[in-house]
């Protein structure tokens, strides 16, 4: 299936729009306490693994990279604590405390300069979090959106798909991020492919500590990096009930729970907290007259009856399920047919952390 032809095919998808910019000094120190302390004040956070997967399959449909041979995958397997949180949803901010950071002139100009477009608007922005944290993630892609599906309305493992595939490009809603993080780990930075998963991958060095990337992330594999001490990165009693919140007795302070067991603590130094902004860019005001009018948009149905077309071309026996949404087997068919398989490279300094097998860590 994966000859080299069609290996190469696939990793000429993935490539962004352009090549990403490093940015440093993105956030005011100001700006910075202020998007902690809504963190702080507004928990408890939920994993993120447990906030967008229902099944392992719906994972595995965004990430790159087949399971190794006689392993059946599981979720716990991917399970490490990192917490997810919303500071804008639908090109609204959720807490008027940020709003100049969503709102931002500085990165609506990023956006358009690296689109070379002439109109943007702010579309998303949440946060990552988490104190020391394996990182299992091969390469992923973040959730494409197209005119008609988006990430809003539409699992994260179609929009995968969809995107990988190649099929969808002229839907595609064009988009830039701004992706901070404030680290102070000296080893952990944010491994990135922008010649496709065949060539090697760049690195934004560490510390990571108010310096970023402007980049089109739905188009580019990329993989955050394990972070801390590793005898502290799957503290004991963690679970997909596990959340994260601030310390009530400590604005520096930050706690792990699973259920009424507080299973670690933190400090914000230990962090690694990243900050993503997102807006939708459009080359001109045609483009963004489609996009906002809907008079070109995509249906599930097409969707659906343009995959299954393609991938019964490539020899692939497929049969539509009673819901095409939420059928492992259909999923797992779908993602077969554009999964390029591992990046052929990591960094060296930057390596996979171990899948957890029967609760343990694999060599």
């Amino acid at each position: 299936m994966n000859t080299d032809a069609r290996r190469e095919h696939l990793s000429n998808i993935l490539r962004p729009a352009a090549p990403p910019r490093e940015l440093v000094d993105i956030y005011t120190e100001d700006q910075r306490q202020r998007l902690l302390d809504v963190v702080h004040r507004n928990g408890p956070w939920k994993l993120i693994i447990a906030q967008h997967f229902s099944s392992v399959d719906a994972l595995i449909a965004t990430l790159s990279g087949a399971m190794p041979a006689g392993i059946t995958p599981t979720l716990d397997m991917f399970l490490t604590p990192t917490f997810r949180g919303y500071y804008a949803s639908y090109s609204t901010p959720l807490y008027s405390e940020i709003a100049d950071c969503f709102y931002s002139q500085r990165f609506l100009d990023y956006a358009k300069s690296y689109w070379k477009a002439q109109y943007a608007k702010p579309q998303m922005m949440l946060f990552n979090v988490n104190g020391p944290c394996a990182n299992t993630d091969p390469g992923h892609l973040d959730t494409p959106s197209f005119r008609g599906v988006r990430y809003e309305s539409a699992p994260t493992w179609l929009c995968s798909v969809m995107g990988k595939s190649g099929l969808f490009k002229d839907y595609l809603i064009k988009m830039a991020q701004v992706i901070t993080w404030f680290s102070n780990d000296p080893q952990s930075g944010f491994t990135y492919w922008p010649e496709g998963p065949l060539n090697p991958p760049k690195r934004l060095m560490p510390p990571v500590y108010n310096r970023g990337v402007l980049v089109q992330n739905e188009m580019m594999l990329h993989r955050g990096e394990a972070n801390g001490p590793r005898d502290q990165q799957y503290p004991d009693g963690l679970g997909f009930d596990t959340v994260f919140q601030g310390d009530p007795s400590d604005r520096n302070g930050w706690l792990l729970k699973t259920g009424d067991r507080v299973i670690a603590r933190h400090s914000t130094d230990d962090l690694r907290f990243l900050v993503h902004w997102s807006a939708e860019v459009f080359e001109d005001y045609a483009e963004l007259k489609k996009n906002m009018d809907r008079s070109a948009d995509l249906t599930l149905d097409q969707v659906f009856e343009t995959l299954i077309k393609d991938v019964r071309s490539k020899g692939i026996e497929i049969t539509p399920p009673a819901d095409p949404l939420a059928d492992p087997l259909f999923i797992r068919t779908l993602n077969a047919a554009y999964d390029f398989g591992p990046p052929v490279q990591y960094p060296a300094d930057a390596p996979l952390s171990p899948l957890r097998i029967g609760g343990a860590r694999a060599a």
